[in-house]
């Protein structure tokens, strides 16, 4: 993921001069690119379409770091810029595994069940992962570790979702959940520890 970031940072600078040259600011980048990730994983996926909801969320999910280099080309990077995108990112994340928990609310069966409990712990867990790390950070610790970074998470869950909308068994979306749920929960407990041995060594 840090390749491509690096990839996005190089296509994303032309883009961002002429957004800035326009009077555009990265504050609002950021809240209209939540935004519309918000509306399309919150209309677009409880009601069935997977396809159309999977490539808005990509499409603006890949421009993440585009108010990043915004700030750095005007020379506005700070604390505000950060936690502002910090802040958003938990309502994007969140906003895409309750369009999915909604999704397999309206269907019938097993899978559906399963799929519906997956999300849900997807979504409980997403949250969990980044507060360990900024809780850690604010005790003067350090937990940056785990299998399951956001990017990750995302790149995963919008892959299987993007599957599925093609034509896919939903199945492949709930072993995806099932596997990301883990891989969640495996992250907070590498963060706890690690926190932990910060702690004791104190």
């Amino acid at each position: 993921m840090d390749r491509l970031r690096g990839f996005a940072t190089r296509i994303f600078t032309p883009v961002a001069d002429r957004l800035l040259r326009w009077g555009v600011s990265p504050d609002a980048v950021t809240i209209t690119g939540t935004v519309i990730v918000v509306l399309a994983a919150l209309i677009l996926l409880p009601t069935g379409h997977l396809l159309a909801g999977g490539l808005v969320i990509t499409a603006f999910v890949l421009t993440d770091s585009l108010d990043g280099v915004m700030a750095r080309r005007a020379g506005r990077s700070g604390n505000w810029g950060a936690f502002l995108d910090s802040t958003l990112d938990r309502f994007a994340d969140a906003a895409i595994f309750t369009g999915l928990v909604l999704w397999f609310a309206g269907q019938d069966g097993a899978i559906a069940d399963w799929g519906l409990a997956l999300a849900l712990a997807c979504l409980v867990l997403g949250s969990i992962v980044p507060y360990a790390r900024a809780r850690a950070e604010g005790l003067g610790m350090t937990a940056k570790v785990g299998i399951a970074e956001r990017a990750d998470r995302l790149v995963a869950v919008l892959v299987a979702t993007l599957a599925v909308g093609a034509g896919l068994p939903p199945v492949v979306l709930v072993v995806v959940l099932g596997l990301l749920a883990v891989a969640s929960f495996i992250t907070v407990v590498q963060r706890m520890a690690t926190v932990r041995r910060q702690a004791v060594s104190e």
